[in-house]
């Protein structure tokens, strides 16, 4: 298995053009090409640039002078904080990236253009599940803090998908509420998924002692389902109840919401008779938990 990932690894370095180190005959290194990409025409924030592409911050700083020195991009203080340092793509930069761009669709079709349309399809649905599993190997999961800001937006996306599939809508006033301090440490905890620093799902346990733990705002965010994150989330929520000495955890959700019900169901949770009050609830789920 290992060697069918190196031989994936060395296939694809070769055809795309990472061991030039005058990529797409640019004069610059991929490194600095991908970097120009994503400051792209909107800019970037240098912290956010950093976790975007994993670089340590002597390499970004180093790439960053090079492209800055080309006159390519201009990094300056951000105009609400000067604390935050933003790069954004000068008149030239703009050309240049339009000029990769054009290359890039070059390469593409030199990749593609040798073989059948069957062997295109092919080759197109491959690359999207390698993709898609690529991504969800970089998806980090670690606990924090409910009034993060990277949390309140996933928790504010959480309840507008809500107000969206529910009958009726969603009215957080109406539902059980799930307070900050519960899903803290050692009332309960709250995990939060991120995929190259960006806020892309959370979950949370509270804990009540050996009795059940209850799982609340599992969320993730559309373009990021598929990848598995919501399992990883709930069997993480799972580990630290059983930590915690609970003897089961439970769950409630509504019939709108069907992928979770098969989540659910696919993880080991059994319906039950309604356990809470939650106007909004269609399913009361549980699973045991073996003794820790």
């Amino acid at each position: 298995m290992l060697e069918v990932v190196r031989s994936f690894h060395r296939v694809v370095t070769q055809r795309a053009g990472a061991l030039d180190d005058r990529y797409l005959a640019r004069g610059r290194s991929l490194a600095q090409s991908r970097l120009l990409w994503e400051i792209g025409s909107r800019g970037g924030e240098v912290r956010g640039l950093r976790a975007r592409l994993g670089l340590d911050s002597g390499y970004l700083s180093r790439l960053l002078q090079r492209l800055e020195a080309d006159g390519l991009i201009d990094v300056q203080a951000d105009r609400q904080d000067r604390r935050v340092r933003v790069a954004v793509l000068t008149p030239a930069g703009r050309a240049e990236c339009d000029e990769l761009d054009r290359l890039s669709d070059e390469l593409a079709r030199s990749i593609l253009q040798p073989l059948t349309d069957r062997q295109r399809d092919q080759l197109v649905a491959a690359m999207g599940t390698v993709d898609r599993l690529l991504r969800a190997g970089l998806v980090q999961i670690e606990p924090a803090d409910p009034e993060e800001p990277d949390v309140r937006s996933c928790l504010t996306a959480y309840v507008a998908e809500l107000d969206r599939r529910f009958d009726g809508g969603f009215d957080p006033a109406h539902s059980l509420p799930a307070d900050p301090e519960c899903l803290s440490a050692p009332r309960g905890l709250l995990l939060c998924a991120r995929l190259q620093g960006e806020a892309i799902g959370c979950g949370a346990v509270t804990f009540h002692g050996h009795g059940p733990a209850e799982i609340k705002r599992m969320w993730v965010a559309p373009h990021a389902r598929g990848m598995g994150v919501a399992r990883r989330i709930l069997g993480r929520l799972e580990d630290a109840a059983r930590r915690h000495g609970a003897c089961a955890t439970r769950l409630e959700t509504n019939r709108a919401l069907s992928e979770a019900v098969e989540l659910y169901r696919a993880s080991g949770y059994e319906e039950v008779p309604a356990f809470s009050g939650e106007r909004y609830a269609h399913h009361w789920f549980e699973k045991r938990l073996p003794t820790p």
